[in-house]
């Protein structure tokens, strides 16, 4: 997509009653808590507009193409090999493929025990250009070179986004939703102190840098130990379907938060609340011709349906599993994968309505 060609100038066209109201609509798609969870009341209404808006509005002052980071990974299944589970991947990879759409470079960012998963998730996928997998060890195999990839990786990036990324809880642990801790495990890396390297920025930058000052994390989880999840954390703490909650509960903050039924549904709602944004921001002084084929390009942001079944699958081959049931099948968080199908064309529906009228 020639980006360029969108005349998304800054200050940004106004949203539109109708591009509100899609977005709103996406919320309620993704937050009906099919998984039983007590998930609702950890959902922070507008949020999804704001990261949508973040992520669909990104740039640099340098001319260099923004670059976004996805952290994820949630080696839940510590009994097995991978210890991967299906939430995660496919919304870590649907988040890249759209930034690399919309113009930015994509790293995704995960621990080498899911390297296998993710590498699989990933393929076929590279033809798109600028879009990287980097994966680091656990951290007590981390050395000083690791340190100082993850250094660069934070200080390169304008965005970062965390999709079903394990969170350290107020002891510095990472824990399942049944308490199991992945940390002492030896399944995570220290991919946190990516967050908290552009948290010190803001901080501490330069005056002649201004683009740097501000680099806004997104996060998307359904359970409560998810990175980011923190923003929600009392009630996290006061939820009675929350197991464990004082043990698991995730206590880093992030700027805007997409609680959802399933983590992938988080993603699949970022890049449709997205979409509907860029839409809303093609020049209205475009030829007609020109504004209905960047409004198709938009609305092909999200995968299709034969795609993420065909990346669900490929994980898992290779030994995915599905967190809720623990068994090799494609299945998320215990649903068959027609649920999350049905989220995913429910979200298209809204974000092709738009496009439409547009």
């Amino acid at each position: 997509i020639n980006t360029k060609s969108m005349n998304l100038n800054n200050p940004f066209r106004p949203l539109s009653t109708k591009t509100k109201s899609a977005v709103s609509a996406i919320e309620d798609i993704i937050t009906k808590d099919e998984g039983g969870r007590g998930m609702a009341s950890l959902v922070v209404r507008g949020d999804l507009e704001e990261a949508a808006m973040i992520f669909a509005r990104l740039k640099r002052n340098d001319n260099i193409r923004p670059h976004v980071l996805i952290l994820s990974g949630f080696p839940c299944c510590v009994d097995h090999n991978p210890p991967t589970e299906t939430d995660g991947p496919p919304g870590a990879v649907a988040i890249a493929c759209a930034a690399v759409l919309m113009g930015y470079k994509a790293t995704i960012v995960t621990d080498e025990c899911n390297e296998e998963v993710f590498t699989a998730a990933c393929a076929d996928r590279e033809s798109l250009g600028g879009l990287m997998l980097k994966c680091f060890p656990s951290e007590d195999k981390m050395s000083s070179n690791d340190y100082a990839d993850l250094n660069s990786l934070a200080d390169d990036c304008d965005l970062v986004i965390a999709c079903e990324r394990a969170g350290p809880g107020k002891d510095g642990k990472c824990y399942t939703m049944r308490g199991i801790d992945m940390t002492s495990a030896g399944l995570i890396a220290p991919l946190h102190l990516i967050v908290d390297r552009i948290r010190v920025a803001r901080t501490n930058a330069s005056t002649t840098d201004s683009s740097r000052i501000m680099i806004p994390f997104l996060a998307i989880g359904d359970g409560g130990n998810e990175l980011g999840m923190g923003k929600m954390l009392d009630a996290i703490l006061s939820n009675p379907m929350i197991s464990n909650a004082k043990q698991i509960a995730a206590v880093g903050i992030a700027d805007h938060l997409i609680a959802a039924s399933v983590s992938n549904w988080g993603a699949y709602a970022l890049v449709g609340a997205a979409a509907c944004i860029r839409i809303n921001d093609i020049s209205k002084d475009l030829p007609s011709s020109s504004r209905s084929g960047l409004v198709v390009e938009a609305c092909q942001f999200l995968p299709s349906s034969a795609a993420e079944q065909a990346l669900l699958e490929s994980c898992v081959a290779v030994g995915c599993r599905d967190g809720v049931s623990g068994l090799m099948e494609a299945t998320v968080d215990g649903m068959p994968l027609e649920t999350s199908l049905a989220c995913l064309e429910a979200i298209r529906v809204e974000v092709e309505a738009v496009g439409f009228e547009a």
